[in-house]
This record gives structure tokens, C-alpha cells and sequence, in this order.
């Protein structure tokens, strides 16, 4: 408000606050007595000229100064001062537009009159208008020269009663508070509004004095009802104070931060001028100092070197309170406690690794073998390239030996362990570590999908720090560890990058000499970290990356392995966590054989060993309320310790009937058996109805099976036709879980000749080969996995293809003992075995 507006205002606050009888015979208005008011509101024309505002609401019972420039509205206030100076005011809906006509006004405004008049000299008005009562425009009946209205007085629904008032309080006091906390209001506003007992006045008043949008204060004249007219204004005022009080709480804290930095800083340079008086080293010099000296120690590379002195001459530079001194002092550090040059390992002992893989794992002898071979190797290499060094210093011209570099010696291949969840695949690890006299590191790359998981964050903010691969090797305190990389196959891909093409650098001999971490920036030697990866299925590995590493499949165990194991290091391992001691407690094989049975169907023996900690537990819970040992845990008690069994270890069962057929599947967690209903039921027509949740490749085996099956129904005994308009339903049970691969195919024929005859397969046998239209029988993977679920699941007799014959010397010999085998070449070889039926015409084929 500039001088003019205050001069207008307070000579019409003192016109409003004169006594009626000492005013002149001008018209008045009296703005503090409510009857009064009321007395001239009925004076008030129907028909008045119309005064649109820009930006600006008029209330009633305020004084606003307005700036009058457009020639019709000044031309409109002279007219009107020549009468009763009343003149109708509505607010513009938008202040864009300069001559507003009827429909770019709001409907409701104010009656307002003009208590004072000063023409400047550049021709505009500056008015001094007192608002009266609030209007509706009914219509508008004048356009030119300015606008002409006929108007309705609106009259507030208002009855004083003790709401009113507390609302009309609560509004005082949160206008008050508000004043203290904006100090561009005059505080003398809350003093004058608290002696308005008027609530119309009151609402009025504090809605003009206060800086709202357009919109709320159209709203709040717009109200009928004062109650709701109060209740909106405290609604603005709550936000307001709330805005303003957390305005002041940040400008608190700003100035409070400022005023401590400015306190510290000049602490800190009194005590650096206490320190030069006697003679003390400066803080700052001394950390310097300190890590210049353990840099001397370590034995870094030449480039970390280099580095680490570059930024101990910024951090002497840079102040203690800059954010960069500590980023500066945490990147020298993270260089300093990386194990340069630090080995742990021991000469490598061949014989003395063998004992320790020995002990630590049952059977598993070819992947005993090949890590021997591997240590072997190593062993090797380096006695070779001790004499390679030796040559080279007797060599005064300093000339490499060709063909001998440490880069051919000490290219060694990268592990790779692949099998089923419970193997023993990281325990390898542990005691591939243990053999070696080496720390051991694991990693999970399990879920991993960004690139700076392995390489690190760049150190461009604050907060970026190295990758996992050198935050493991700093972890071991070492740099020759060894480092498994578990899940290795559950890699992810994201928008951050590939963590797998990462990984290529850190994995290739030929590279990892030289691996830069994107937070350190410098190069640090990988070379000597002996890395094992463990995955469960070769597939979902990238296949650069399976191209780096040597794979060594772990399949699972047999039921004799199991036990052994469980007797060597299952249930001492379980005795040990659980309190007990060996003499207490005693497995007999057949609680065991029960166990892996009844409640395992694995290939690994994690799942065995947890229930062995469930029966464990229970008997440990035995001895604690007293009851004394020691305990016998045997086939008949072990209800007593464990819930009925999850699995029927015989298939009878299942196979009860024409139609169901066992079949062999691998999956990634090892083999497993797989049940395959066949059903023919009369239709109108040919149909083939696949269900099961099968893959495209199982519903091509499945249509080969059914046309070789038609084909092939005089071989079987029936007619031709015995299959016409017939409805072919094969379902393949657990539907939830998806199933695809070709192995299906002669489970899917059998069932569907087991269906066609009448006759059911038999229940000791299952089945596993891929079939072609011929009737041929071609090999399939996972033979290994298979088996070893059949032998799990009791069956005995397992059809196989015979080119799959070689792939048993991969099974124990035991098992092959106990089990039969039979190959074939054809499907109707396999319908001969599985349905039992020694016609001549299968007989002949076969």
C-alpha cells in the first residue's frame, strides 16, 4: 500500500468511526454498528452501475483502496459521484482480460460506496471503497458506456448463539497469532478485531486483511450461512499459521547452523594459533601425516601409489568442515585397506586335500578327482614359475623366456559347480579353501541387476562406494581368497546394466590382473583369487559366461549316499547345535531310510538334515523337563517326533487303473517322476485336449504320441477305427507348475495305449525318451537325475533309450545292481515292457 492508498484509508477509517450526528449531510455509512448497517441495506437501488475488479475482492464492512485506469470506470465513478456514489463490484474471473463483460464476472459481489476520491495527475483515481452488503447480479441491462446491473440484496443466515461466538473467538485468537507470527501485518489489527463482537464483521475483516487467492475469498462471500463463513476462515488461518511456523522453524535452524559454523570456524582458528605457539602439529596435518605413514606400508602398485599421494595433497588443501575432505579421507582409506600383495596360501599338499575333501564329503568321486587334478596343476605351475624367475634374474640381459610369462603360468580355469540345492556345492568350496590354507568368501549374486553391484559406484556424490568384488577381498584380508560366486544362473538383467557382462572381466584370466573398480579407479590384481561359481542349471547362465568357466555337475544322491551321510556329518553336525551329546541319541538306518522316504523327495539332503534337527529338538526338549536318555530314534517311534509323511515311497497306488503312465523329468532342483493320465471318451468329432500347464514342446511330443498310437492300432489288437470320433484327454497332474521338454513322449504313448487297451501299465516301471512319428525312440539329458529319482520313489525298472545307455556310468555301482534297465529303440519295445503284453506283433517289430 503506497502513501496515497494509506492516506485514503485512514481518512475513511475516520469518516466510518465519527458520530452520526456530527457527520454532514453527505450519505454515511456506519461500519461498527450492526443495526445501523442493517437500517441502510433496504436504501440500497435495484438497479446500480457495475464495477469489475481485477485481483480484487471488496468485503463488506472493509475499506479497500482501488486503483481506478480504465476510461469506462473512470467515467462510472464520476457518474456516481455525482448521486449516491453506491456502485454494485464483482471480481473478474480471470485478470487477462481488460474490458470484462457480463460473463467474465463472478454472479456475487458487494454493494460498495465510495467513501473518498483523489484524481492523480496522470489522469487514473485513486477510490477509497467502503463495502455495504453483499449482492447478486440478476441481469445485465447496460454494456455502454460501462456496465449497468439490476441486483438482489443477499442477506447471511445468522443467528448469535454460543457456536457463533466460540467460532467467532477461535477466529480472533488464531488472527492474533498469526499477526505475532507475520511481522508485514500491523499488530494493532488484532486489538481493533477483538473489539468487534459482530461475527460478520469479524470474518470479513480478517478475510480482507489477509494475502489468499481469488478463489477463497470469492468463496467465503459467496457463503450464506456465517457459521459456515467462520468455519472456513479459521480453516485458512490453521493453514496459515501452520505455514508460517514452519517457515520460522527452518529460518531458526538456518541461522542456528550458520551461527555454530561461525562459532567452530573460529574455534578452529584459535586453536590453530595455540598449536603454532607451541609448536603442535595442525589436525588436519597430522591426519595427512598419519595416512601418508601407513601408505608407506602397504605395498601398493605404482598407479595406487601415485594416487593416494594426488589425493593426500588435495585433502591438506581442502577444510575439515568441506564435505569433500571426508569423501577425499574414505577413498584413501578404502585404497589403504585393500590386501595388496597379502597372501595366505600354504604350500599346496595333494594328499593331505585329499583327506580333507575325504572327510568333509561322502562319495562325490569324480569331483574329487578333478579338483585334485586342479590343485595338482597348481602345484605345478607354481614350481614352474619359480624356476621361471629364477632364470630370468640369472639372466643378466633381463630377456623374458618365450612361452614362459606369468600370464601363460598363472592363467588358471574358473570352477564352476552345477547341481541340485543341497549337493554340497558351497561346502566344496569350503574345503577346496580349508586344503589350500586360503580365507574363504562367499558372494550371492542370486536377484543381482545392477552393473555396480561388481563394478562399484563412480565417486561422483556422496555415498558411492566399490563393488561387492572388491569389498569381499578387502572382507578376507587377503588377496589370493577363495571367492564363491553362489547363484550365479539367477543373475538379472535391469535397466542399471548387465551384471553378467560385468562379471566377464573380473572371471577371465587374461583380464583380471588388471580389474578396475569404477570407485577406485585403479587397477587391482584378480589374478590370484582362486573363483568358484555354483549354479543349479547350466541353462539361464549367459553363455559368455559359461564359456569362462569349467562345469562340474554334481548330481544328487542315492539313498545309501543319504544315509551315509547322514550318519558322518548330518547328525553329529545337528547333535552339536542342539545341546546333545552323541551317547544320548541314536538313529537306526531304518529311522533314517524312513526319514528320506517318507519326508524328503530331493536330490541334495538339505531337507534330511532339517528333519533331523525337528526330531532332535523334540528329544532335546525331552531331556531338559527331565526325562532321562538315552533315546532311540527307530521306523516305529518316529511317528512320535514327526508329522505323517509327506510322500507314498510306493506307486501302486497311483498306477490303479488304464491311462496313467510314470514317467522320468529333470528340473533344475534334480529329477523327479511325473504321473501322465491318459482318457477316450466318445465325441462327435476328433479332439485332443492337452492340460497340465505343458509347454509347446510336451504338446508336440504328446500329438506325435497320439498319431503314432493311431498308426499303430492294428499292432495293438484294435481296429483302425477304434479311435475315430473319439475325445483324446491327456493331463499331466500339478497343474500349477509348468512342465515342457521332449522326455514326455513315450510316458504320453504308453498312457494313451494303456488307455486304447484297457490294460494298466505296470506300476514298477517308469519311462523317459523322446519319440518321432516312426515310432522311434530318441535320447534325452539328465539320465543321471532320472534314475536316481526312480530309485527314490521305489521304482525298480526303468525304460530308457538305448543311444542313453553309455550315460549309467555316471550312476554308483550299487544302484545299478539293484536296478533294472531296459533300452529300447522303439516305442512298441516300451509298450512291450510297460503294459506286459507279449503279442506277436510287438514281439516281431521288437
Amino acid at each position: 500500500m503506497n502513501e496515497e492508498e494509506r492516506d485514503i484509508t485512514e481518512t475513511v477509517e475516520q469518516e466510518v468511526e465519527r458520530p452520526s450526528d456530527e457527520r454532514s449531510d453527505r450519505r454515511s455509512i456506519e461500519t461498527t454498528d450492526q443495526e445501523t448497517q442493517r437500517d441502510h441495506a433496504p436504501n440500497i437501488p435495484s438497479r446500480l452501475p457495475l464495477l469489475p475488479l481485477k485481483d480484487v475482492i471488496v468485503f463488506p464492512f472493509a475499506v479497500q483502496p482501488l486503483l481506478i485506469g480504465q476510461p469506462r470506470s473512470i467515467r462510472l465513478i464520476d457518474d456516481i459521484m455525482k448521486s449516491d456514489r453506491l456502485v454494485a463490484l464483482s471480481a473478474q474471473k480471470s485478470s487477462d482480460i481488460e474490458q470484462a463483460g457480463p460473463d467474465d464476472i463472478y454472479m456475487e459481489g458487494t454493494v460498495g460506496r465510495v467513501a473518498q476520491m483523489l484524481r492523480r495527475p496522470d489522469g487514473t483515481l485513486m477510490v477509497a471503497m467502503q463495502g455495504l452488503e453483499r449482492m447478486r447480479i440478476l441481469q445485465v441491462v447496460q454494456e455502454e458506456p460501462y456496465l449497468v446491473a439490476d441486483i438482489e440484496v443477499i442477506k447471511e443466515d445468522y443467528v448469535q448463539d454460543i457456536e457463533i461466538e466460540a467460532l467467532r473467538r477461535n477466529a480472533i485468537q488464531n488472527f492474533q497469532k498469526l499477526l505475532s507470527l507475520n511481522p508485514q501485518l500491523p499488530e494493532e489489527l488484532g486489538t481493533y478485531v477483538s473489539n468487534i463482537s459482530d461475527a460478520r464483521q469479524v470474518v470479513y475483516l480478517i478475510a480482507s486483511s489477509l494475502r489468499i487467492d481469488l478463489q477463497s475469498r470469492q468463496e467465503i462471500l459467496e457463503l450464506n450461512s456465517v457459521r459456515d463463513k467462520l468455519l472456513r476462515i479459521n480453516e485458512i488461518l490453521n493453514h496459515e499459521i501452520q505455514v508460517l511456523e514452519i517457515g520460522r522453524q527452518i529460518q531458526n535452524q538456518a541461522e542456528e547452523h550458520m551461527g555454530k559454523a561461525q562459532r567452530e570456524y573460529l574455534l578452529r582458528e584459535q586453536l590453530k594459533a595455540i598449536q603454532r605457539e607451541l609448536g603442535e602439529e595442525d589436525e588436519q596435518i597430522a591426519e595427512v601425516n598419519q595416512l601418508r605413514e601407513k601408505a608407506s606400508q602397504v605395498k601398493l602398485s605404482e598407479e595406487a601409489r601415485s594416487q593416494v599421494e594426488k589425493e593426500l595433497a588435495r585433502l591438506e588443501r581442502v577444510p575439515i568442515a568441506s564435505p569433500e575432505h571426508s569423501i577425499i579421507r574414505t577413498y584413501v582409506e578404502m585404497i589403504l585397506s585393500l590386501p595388496w600383495g597379502i597372501t595366505t596360501e600354504v604350500e599346496i599338499d595333494v594328499p593331505k586335500a585329499r583327506r580333507i575333501l575325504d572327510e568333509d564329503h561322502y562319495d562325490l568321486d569324480k569331483v574329487k578327482e578333478r579338483i585334485l587334478e586342479y590343485l595338482a596343476v597348481k602345484k605345478l605351475r607354481q614350481q614352474r614359475m619359480q624356476e621361471v624367475l629364477e632364470s630370468q634374474a640369472e639372466n643378466e640381459t633381463g630377456e623374458e623366456l618365450k612361452g614362459e610369462t606369468q600370464e601363460d603360468l598363472f592363467r588358471e580355469p574358473i570352477l564352476c559347480f552345477v547341481g541340485p540345492p543341497g549337493v554340497g556345492k558351497t561346502s566344496l568350496g569350503q574345503s577346496i579353501a580349508k586344503a589350500l590354507g586360503r580365507k574363504f568368501v562367499r558372494m550371492s549374486l542370486g536377484g543381482i541387476r545392477d552393473e555396480a553391484e561388481i563394478r562399484g559406484h563412480r565417486r561422483t556424490y556422496i555415498g558411492a562406494m566399490p563393488g561387492r568384488i572388491i569389498q569381499s577381498i578387502m572382507r578376507a584380508e587377503s588377496s589370493d581368497p577363495v571367492f564363491m560366486l553362489d547363484e550365479v544362473d539367477k543373475i538379472s538383467v535391469g535397466f542399471q546394466g548387465d551384471p553378467a557382462a560385468a562379471l566377464l572381466e573380473v572371471l577371465d584370466p587374461a583380464q583380471n590382473h588388471t580389474f578396475r573398480d569404477n570407485y577406485l579407479d585403479i587397477p587391482f590384481d584378480l589374478s590370484k583369487v582362486m573363483f568358484i561359481a555354483t549354479a543349479n542349471t547350466l541353462d539361464t547362465i549367459p553363455a559368455p559366461l559359461r564359456d569362462r568357466m569349467e562345469i562340474i555337475e554334481l548330481s544328487g544322491y542315492t539313498e545309501d549316499e543319504k544315509i551315509h551321510i547322514a550318519r558322518q556329518y548330518l547328525i553329529p553336525r545337528q547333535l552339536k547345535a542342539n545341546g546333545l551329546k552323541p551317547e544320548e541319541v541314536d538313529f537306526t538306518d531304518e529311522a533314517i531310510k524312513s526319514i528320506i522316504r517318507g519326508y524328503t523327495r530331493e536330490a541334495g539332503v538339505r531337507n534330511l538334515e532339517r528333519h533331523i534337527a525337528s526330531v532332535l529338538r523334540k528329544l532335546a526338549r525331552r531331556i531338559a523337563e527331565g526325562e532321562a536318555g538315552p533315546f532311540q530314534v527307530t521306523q516305529d517311534n518316529l511317528g512320535e517326533f514327526l508329522r505323517r509323511p509327506y510322500f507314498e515311497y510306493e506307486t501302486a497306488e497311483r498306477i490303479d487303473r488304464p491311462g496313467i503312465a510314470t514317467g522320468l523329468v529333470w528340473t533344475p532342483v534334480g529329477g523327479d517322476i511325473v504321473y501322465v493320465e491318459a482318457s477316450i471318451t466318445p465325441s462327435e468329432e476328433d479332439r485332443l485336449i492337452l492340460t497340465g500347464q505343458l509347454g509347446d514342446v510336451m504338446r508336440e511330443s504328446a500329438q506325435a504320441a497320439l498319431t503314432y498310437i493311431r498308426a499303430s492300432m492294428s499292432m495293438l489288437g484294435l481296429e483302425s477305427s477304434a479311435l475315430d470320433h473319439k475325445t483324446v484327454h491327456i493331463h499331466v497332474p500339478a497343474g500349477a507348475q509348468p512342465k515342457d521338454g521332449p522326455s514326455a513322449g513315450v510316458t504320453m504313448a504308453t498312457a494313451l495305449a494303456s488307455a486304447a487297451i484297457g490294460k494298466p501299465v505296470r506300476s514298477d516301471v517308469a519311462m523317459t525318451g523322446e519319440i518321432t512319428l516312426r515310432g522311434k525312440v530318441l535320447p534325452v539329458g539328465g539320465i543321471k537325475e532320472k534314475v536316481l529319482a526312480a530309485h527314490r520313489a521305489g521304482i525298480r525298472t526303468v525304460i530308457l533309450p538305448k543311444r542313453n545307455e553309455r550315460d549309467l556310468e555316471d550312476l554308483p555301482e550299487e544302484l545299478r545292481k539293484e536296478m533294472e534297465f531296459v533300452f529300447v529303440d522303439s516305442v512298441d519295445q516300451v509298450l512291450q515292457t510297460a503294459l506286459n503284453l507279449p503279442l506277436p506283433s510287438l514281439a516281431a517289430t521288437s
